[in-house]
């Protein structure tokens, strides 16, 4: 038996049809409930990717298997005021960092977030610890388990191993809803150790001064037109599957005074801001939906430039995805494309990346199967990717 079949002979064992966005014997993982106001949910997922990677310019080809993420998420409460959460894993395993005996740093799993909140008054939250609720855009809180393409738009992370671990940054926050306007900030600590060590010119403001460099801000909000999105857990649904009628208008910033140093030695703050659109709703009877993102964002990281992925100008990025018709009981399938243009004011290097997939959902977001291409053009140097990955979260 092939992988690919066991992989769907597993889904099948765990969901059997499609109901909404999940499957309809799941419930939001596993759920332990104490009593009535006391509970412990845990949720779990793998995605596990085949990446067939060409350039043309090196005139190279290879095919790699890639576990692109392993995560476990545990959270409850002891009543309704006070929540903790817990999110470990490990992204991005292969053969290139695998370690021997596995205690290699990317063998091993960390800590993703690490939370305390607490409800004021019903009116709004406080939260504390290892977090993911970011600034910038919508996708900067991108849930993994339930995107519209393979993965999220690197760029998009606009921070990544920069001011935070993994797109979560340590510090405080505030959330809450005044009707149908949703919004968050926090206010957090930058990291010392970056991806930018030992070089002169970067976004390490925080390690080289850490008097000057400032505190990370950060605040996105958006007016929910249409159903409302819970934010109780600070993940970003990518595509509801035509479970609800969602139009959100958004905007959001991040500003890090002093992040980064420039070749003279002098500090430059970085601040960024984005506005953003996103539609989610179901086309009728026939079980069609449509799913669309639009984002612009404005990016200054002052002299600062990292490769194709981040640095001073300005970024639109955009997604389509369809939900084919079909019944509640059938596989189904949704085709999709996404848009990014990276317009960089150093060397006015730009970066454009097409992408088109197609979403097999066996059991909804719980159980799919995903095959996307992809085209990336940086300073004129083109590169492509066929990949096929398959998702189960229990």
């Amino acid at each position: 038996m092939t992988m690919t079949k066991k992989v769907l002979l597993l889904c099948l064992l765990f969901t059997t049809s499609l109901a909404a966005q999940y499957a309809p014997d799941y419930s939001g993982g596993y759920k332990i409930s104490f009593d009535s106001t006391k509970y412990l949910r845990i949720l779990s997922w793998a995605q596990v990717q085949g990446n067939y990677k060409m350039n043309p310019a090196k005139n190279t080809e290879a095919f790699s298997y890639n576990l692109r993420r392993a995560r476990f998420l545990m959270f409850g409460q002891i009543n309704k005021d006070f929540m903790i959460l817990t999110h470990f894993g490990l992204n991005s395993h292969n053969a290139g960092n695998m370690d021997p005996v596995g205690k290699g740093g990317s063998a091993q799993l960390f800590l993703h977030e690490a939370v305390v909140e607490y409800n004021v008054m019903d009116l709004f939250q406080i939260g504390a610890g290892l977090h993911y609720q970011n600034g910038i855009n919508r996708v900067n809180s991108q849930s993994t388990l339930n995107m519209l393409g393979m993965d999220n738009n690197r760029s998009s992370w606009s921070t990544i191993g920069l001011t935070d671990q993994f797109a979560r940054h340590l510090g405080t926050y505030i959330k809450g809803k005044i009707g149908q306007f949703d919004y968050r900030l926090s206010v957090n600590d930058a990291l010392k150790t970056t991806l930018d060590d030992g070089k002169k010119t970067g976004y390490v403001g925080a390690k080289t001064n850490s008097e000057k460099a400032g505190k990370v801000y950060s605040g996105y909000a958006d007016y929910q037109f249409l159903d409302q999105e819970s934010n109780k857990l600070p993940y970003e649904v990518g595509s509801y599957l035509g479970a609800k009628t969602i139009f959100n208008i958004g905007a959001g910033f991040l500003s890090h005074p002093a992040g980064v140093v420039s070749k003279d030695g002098g500090f430059e703050d970085v601040l960024l801001w984005s506005v953003d659109m996103f539609y989610d709703a179901p086309l009728g009877a026939d079980g069609s939906a449509i799913t669309a993102y639009a984002q612009f964002q404005s990016n200054d990281y002052g002299s600062y430039q990292l490769g194709s992925t981040y640095g001073t100008g300005s970024m639109i990025y955009a997604q389509l995805g369809y939900l084919l018709p079909g019944k509640m009981e059938d596989f189904r399938f949704q085709p999709y494309v996404t848009f990014l243009n990276n317009a960089f004011d150093k060397d006015n290097l730009t970066k454009k990346e097409y992408k088109a997939g197609v979403n097999w959902f066996i059991g909804g977001h719980n159980c799919k199967v995903t095959a996307e291409y992809a085209n990336t053009d940086f300073n004129n140097k083109t590169a492509e990717t066929i990949s096929v990955q398959a998702m189960i979260v229990l």
